[in-house]
């Protein structure tokens, strides 16, 4: 048996914050009660659940540093886990893309390939690592890219991403033009041809690759979510197809829709600290002061999730619900029942949080009652 105590500790608990010591024994959380035993003593940090991340694109990050730049996946997927343990994210659903352009090199198809690398390097990394696939509606082989998965990968979260130019995330395509053109060096011209070839694929091909992703997800189990929401319709057809998680909402029509179809939100977390979208849509502190932001993602800056999660607490003076953003409101949604609080019998997925000027800093991150940062 394996046993470790945290004593004088802030106690993130679910619906309140409470000073007191926490017992972790053979990798679940066996004791929660008053200050006064033998342990580790947190002189007043913060002991709260480990953060638990839907959305990230940041494996993309480590696998090319650079446009052009090709990194090993065996390295890059060590790297990644590295710096979300150092975040103190615990859990995490690793963003990859499903459906290719065969004629464009930089929508490649290399799904399979990388899900099989992430599960085979499982084993010896330090969090848990789960599978999101982002299924894109405007490509070619989204269909025969999903049939090379099944329920044995276990595919945690699918979510149906519709890119078509001049609407969803990119309404205003001077955005979009932006975007690419920095991204991938593009001309005018050659963005011209970008949007027109990305609105040809989803006139061929977009409602076929809705369907077979909505059913993809239910022969897998998977929880299905919708993607930059815009319009009351949007939600209205997320509904329907039973979609209970909506990442990025660009609007608060589509916000206030939501929360009528009892769908969670999902919002950015570079969003929220820069005080804006890069893509000129609703910010997400607009969503947070109306009530309508229910779980916080780290989207392409990991050590984002932690700071939105204090923000969230100040902002409306409840550090308990800020957190819940980023730990029990994500399990929930996911599924996942055994983690997001600090509760008797769950996984000892654990962080201890300084505050120093009001910032906070990771002190340790714990997974399943085993130290990894």
């Amino acid at each position: 048996m394996t046993e470790t105590v945290f004593t004088n500790a802030t106690l993130v608990l679910p619906d309140e914050i409470r000073h007191g010591a926490i017992v972790i024994r053979d990798g679940v959380i066996a004791e929660i009660g008053s200050a006064s035993v033998t342990g580790i003593d947190c002189a007043g940090d913060l002991i709260a659940p480990g953060l638990i991340e839907l959305h990230t694109d940041n494996l993309e990050r480590h696998i090319q540093p650079r446009p052009g730049v090709n990194w090993p996946h065996g390295a890059a997927i060590i790297a990644h886990d590295a710096e979300l343990a150092g975040c103190g994210i615990t859990t995490v659903f690793d963003a990859l893309r499903v459906g290719s352009i065969n004629r464009d090199n930089s929508y490649a198809k290399y799904a399979r390939g990388l899900a099989d690398e992430i599960l085979a390097a499982r084993p010896n990394l330090r969090i848990s690592h789960r599978i999101h696939l982002r299924a894109e509606v405007c490509s070619e082989t989204l269909i025969e890219e999903l049939a090379e998965f099944g329920r044995a990968d276990r595919i945690g979260i699918v979510s149906l991403m519709d890119h078509t130019p001049g609407q969803r995330q990119f309404r205003d395509l001077s955005k979009l033009a932006q975007y690419v053109k920095g991204k991938q060096g593009m001309s005018d011209l050659e963005f011209e041809a970008h949007v027109a070839g990305l609105a040809e694929l989803r006139a061929r091909f977009g409602e076929a690759h809705e369907a077979a992703t909505v059913q993809a997800a239910r022969d897998w189990g998977a929880v299905l979510a919708s993607h930059d929401d815009t319009t009351a319709d949007h939600v209205a057809t997320s509904a329907a197809y039973g979609i209970k998680l909506a990442e990025f909402p660009t609007t608060v029509e589509a916000a206030q829709a939501c929360r009528k179809h009892g769908i969670a939100t999902i919002m950015g977390a570079p969003n929220l600290i820069r005080g804006g979208s890069h893509s000129g849509n609703v910010s997400a502190g607009e969503l947070a002061q109306a009530g309508l932001l229910d779980i916080v993602s780290s989207d392409y800056v990991p050590a984002a999730l932690l700071s939105s999660a204090v923000l969230l607490g100040d902002l409306w003076d409840d550090l308990a619900r800020g957190f819940a953003t980023v730990t029990a409101a994500p399990a929930r949604s996911a599924g996942l029942s055994d983690r997001g609080r600090l509760g008797l019998g769950l996984r000892a997925d654990l962080i201890r949080v300084a505050r120093i000027q009001g910032m906070p800093v990771i002190r340790e991150t714990w997974v399943a009652g085993r130290r990894v940062a």
